[in-house]
């Protein structure tokens, strides 16, 4: 819903058991309106049960009950919310106006823990905050992809120069096999031509020609075996070579890996175990720390009633209660009156013990997340050990199956070699010194015939190897085109994820200018964010990042200026800083457009006729401007603003 959605339309809040109220109902209208008032008088629990129905999960619920619940009605539409404490925690439910409320939390919400004011005394990297609204995570991971793809591509590149290489090495071999074919069909040639000439010299019977005959077949035959023997067992050695070769190198790529990682990836449980129980410790703290920061507001404000009739022996509740928020209010642990400003000083070192466990407990989120890396990476090589060992088992299998075919090839060679010397004496019992170069002549013709068949096969295997090559070589062209184009991609994604990153600081910047120049501080010239580029810690790694830093510039009396940072401030001119950047933030984004409503709290640190100027110039923006002030601040906004001084 949008702001002129909810244009002139009357608001009502009604609120059962949110922060320190119990139950109240609150109605104002579009423009301002200033919740006023002294000091704990749930002016802050009403802002977050207005936040609580427009969406915010940011909410406390109230110290003594466990279900609360909002209904905020803007116009004729009515948007309820109901908090309920579960396991500690406060859980949300129900219909709320806004369908996202990340960024009102960060730019609408402009309450004392905004994360946006906080981040600036924190003196934090920015970039995330003022990016957060601006989805460049679609455009991050869409270059993910692209620079996969492109490096898919790169690598079949690679693999496609390697064979480049290997072009000239198998031509050359092509043509000697050519070469070496054709010398040998001629010598077979001249060889089947003397056996011809021999035949007709040998003066046999026709009987004794055809056992002749049977008899040099057989022992072509025998031959022709034996070749095919020797082959196989060449190939045999030639596989036997090549899995000796993988055993060696699996045992290299395992000898890489350590031993055993089982106990590492033990230890690394273990320790994220141990971390996960200190976090879930930290949780109980932060919780109770919580339920002690809760009480206590409820007890500034005078609204827990179990306590109030605990104390107030005879005297009248009500009584009571004025006497709880009074300059000097009655310690609720020893009975005795303490200066109320002395429990506001203790809520706020709490507060800061609590934002201490707070981010104590990021530190150990992030050393989980590490190590969760790390026990991942343990499981990698045990995979990859797995992996290799497998290998490693079927390499040596597969090398005892083929030393024993060698084995057999080996036995078989034998037998056909000794068949041979008797089928080669058998012919020559057959045949006279004529006959016996006829059977060398058959003996040479038939090598020859077995070696052309040989190399062909060879020839053959070598011209699909270069077919296969030349036909990947012409892709090649077209790969290097595909990846220039995803190359030209990845460069308009990042440009424009540059453009966007430079628009939104020169944005903020000049909107930080506008409010600081209506703020008119003498001594704060001006207030700016620089975008650079640093190597940052990202997990495991470092990466190229774009940082986002705040600067101010000061002034002095007679003029002078210079830069300062922000750890310099005084605290109030941090707190002025802060909500300078989460206003600018919300004038950015432009996020009155989606979010009609702007709350302020805690903005004391102000003084009270430039909180005026503040109030008028966003109420330009926002369509319901929701300020909670102090009596004394409030005096100075303009008589015509809406006024809620009970809650």
């Amino acid at each position: 819903m949008g702001a002129t959605d909810s244009k002139a339309k009357p608001v009502d809040v009604a609120v059962e058991n949110v922060g320190g109220i119990d139950t109240t109902d609150v109605s104002f209208s579009a423009g301002v309106t200033i919740l006023t008032g002294r000091n704990a008088t749930n002016r802050t629990s009403l802002l977050q049960a207005i936040m609580a129905g427009l969406g915010s999960d940011n909410v406390s619920l109230k110290g003594d009950a466990d279900e609360g619940r909002v209904e905020l009605t803007v116009g004729d539409e009515t948007y309820a919310r109901t908090l309920t404490r579960q396991n500690g925690t406060v859980v949300t439910s129900g219909d709320p106006y806004l369908e996202e409320a990340e960024i009102a939390d960060l730019f609408v919400f402009l309450l004392e823990s905004n994360e946006a004011r906080r981040a600036v005394e924190r003196t934090e990297n920015l970039r995330e905050l003022i990016m957060r609204p601006v989805d460049t995570a679609a455009i991050e991971s869409e270059i993910d992809q692209l620079q996969a793809e492109r490096d898919d591509i790169e690598e079949r590149l690679d693999d496609l120069q390697s064979l480049r290489t290997t072009l000239p090495e198998l031509e050359e071999r092509r043509q000697d096999l050519e070469a070496e074919i054709e010398d040998k069909r001629e010598e077979l040639a001249d060889k089947k031509a003397q056996i011809d000439d021999a035949d007709q010299d040998v003066g046999t019977t026709r009987d004794q020609k055809a056992e002749l005959e049977d008899a040099l077949e057989s022992f072509r035959e025998a031959r022709s075996d034996l070749e095919d023997v020797r082959y196989n067992l060449d190939s045999e050695r030639e596989s036997i070579g090549a899995l000796e070769s993988e055993i060696e190198e699996v045992e290299t790529e395992l000898a890489e890996l350590p031993e055993e990682v089982s106990d590492d990836v033990s230890e690394v449980e273990d320790h994220i175990d141990r971390l996960r129980d200190q976090r879930q410790t930290l949780d109980s703290t932060v919780n109770e720390l919580q339920k002690v920061i809760q009480f206590n507001e409820e007890m500034l404000e005078g609204t827990s009633s179990d306590v109030v009739a605990a104390l107030r022996g005879e005297d009248d509740a009500e009584e009571l209660t004025e006497r709880l928020v009074d300059d000097q209010v009655v310690c609720w642990t020893c009975g005795s009156e303490v200066d109320q400003s002395d429990v506001e000083t203790t809520l706020d070192r709490i507060r800061d013990l609590r934002q201490s466990k707070l981010s104590e407990r990021q530190d150990l989120q992030s050393e989980i997340d590490d190590l969760k890396t790390e026990k991942a990476t343990y499981q990698e090589q045990q995979r990859q050990r797995s992996q290799l060992e497998d290998r490693r088992r079927r390499a040596e299998s597969e090398l005892s199956q083929r030393r024993e075919r060698v084995e057999g090839l080996e036995g078989d060679r034998n037998r056909l070699e000794d068949r041979i010397d008797d089928l080669e004496g058998e012919v020559n019992d057959l045949q006279d010194e004529t006959q016996s170069d006829l059977l060398d002549l058959h003996r040479e013709a038939n090598e020859l015939e077995f070696e052309i068949s040989r190399r062909q096969d060879d020839l053959d295997d070598v011209s699909e190897e270069i077919e296969r090559i030349e036909s990947e070589l012409d892709r090649r062209g077209d790969l290097q085109d595909e990846r220039e184009e995803l190359q030209d991609r990845i460069e308009d994604l990042r440009t424009r994820i540059d453009r966007i990153e430079t628009e939104a600081v020169e944005q903020f910047n000049e909107h930080m200018e506008s409010v600081l120049e209506m703020l008119g501080y003498e001594n704060l010239e001006r207030i700016w964010i620089e975008r650079k580029q640093e190597r940052v810690k990202e997990g495991r790694r470092r990466v190229e990042k774009s940082v986002f830093d705040l600067h101010v510039v000061r002034s002095t009396e007679d003029g002078t200026t210079y830069e300062d940072s922000i750890d310099h401030l005084s605290e109030s001119e941090r707190e002025v800083t802060g909500l300078i950047f989460a206003l600018a933030g919300y004038l950015t984004h432009d996020v009155y457009e989606t979010c009609p409503f702007l709350l302020l709290d805690s903005i004391e640190a102000i003084d009270s006729d430039r909180i005026a100027r503040l109030v008028d110039y966003v109420s330009e923006y926002a369509e319901y401007v929701v300020v909670a002030l102090l009596e004394e601040d409030a005096q100075a906004l303009d008589d015509t603003y809406q006024r809620v001084t009970e809650v």
